[in-house]
């Protein structure tokens, strides 16, 4: 295991640390803390010349934001015959997103870092904007849905980069989380789990006449990004050798090597 294979892991068990709550934990699943935002903003940090106890900051609060973030994206909408069960997990699920955010609040408090947490509270406040548009607007068209999906995937990200003024990355890690995304959203849909972006374009009726028509669009859209991301990579400068290891062997275990076994 290499230097920043280690530091993701440990990493992972800070956070992982940080955001386990007793009472939560006997009711909902733990936080899924997303290994490929986190291999992006080491890669990011390691490259300013900040202190390291605030590098190690910078990347946990913005990874308790992300957390947040995806865990009020599992609250369902409500439904007045709901089992009481449901119901209190629903509860408990918007419970364990506002108390990560509030994690976030207190660890850039120890830092007294006002700016950074003025740049976090100003990327939640567009993520959820965005979501709002994507949930409830009427888009006109595929692309313009699956731009501002993109957006939201990457966002926070780039602004956390923006802010330390690190933003070689940028594009790059944008085509990639974007990517990502949708492969786990064809993944389950086609396994027969619950896919939000999928089920959202399946709810707009005028975007496509059948399903089957919308998953083959998604599985170009995916080819085509896997090929930018592909050219993106190749672009990047030696000092993120690591980095564009990391991101070839997962287009490779995710994308390649799922469609060989597809086919096979």
């Amino acid at each position: 295991m290499n230097p920043s294979e280690m530091r993701i892991d440990q990493l992972k068990n800070t956070i992982a640390a940080k955001v386990r709550h007793p009472f939560l934990a006997k009711y909902i699943a733990d936080p899924i803390i997303d290994e490929d935002k986190l291999a992006i903003l080491i890669s990011i940090m390691d490259h300013t010349t900040l202190p390291a106890l605030k590098k190690e900051s910078y990347i946990v609060t913005t990874m308790l934001v992300q957390i947040a973030l995806d865990t009020h994206d599992l609250v369902t909408l409500s439904d007045e015959e709901d089992e009481h069960e449901t119901v209190r997990t629903r509860q408990l699920t918007v419970l364990a997103g506002d108390y990560y955010s509030g994690l976030y609040y207190y660890v850039l408090s120890q830092l007294n870092d006002i700016p950074m947490v003025r740049t976090l509270a100003g990327a939640i406040k567009e993520i959820n904007e965005l979501k709002m548009d994507l949930y409830y607007k009427d888009v006109e068209s595929f692309q313009e849905f699956f731009t501002s999906l993109k957006k939201i995937e990457s966002l926070l990200i780039q602004r956390v980069a923006n802010y330390v003024q690190k933003t070689t990355i940028n594009d790059m890690a944008g085509e990639w989380l974007f990517a990502k995304r949708l492969m786990e959203e064809k993944s389950s849909y086609e396994e027969g789990r619950f896919s939000p972006v999928i089920q959202l374009l399946i709810n707009k009726p005028d975007t496509f006449e059948t399903n089957s028509q919308l998953m083959f669009n998604l599985e170009q859209l995916i080819h085509n990004q896997i090929s930018k991301i592909e050219m993106r990579v190749s672009q990047l400068p030696i000092h993120f050798n690591w980095l564009k290891s990391y991101i070839d062997s997962a287009i490779y275990h995710r994308f390649y090597k799922t469609h060989m076994a597809e086919e096979g």
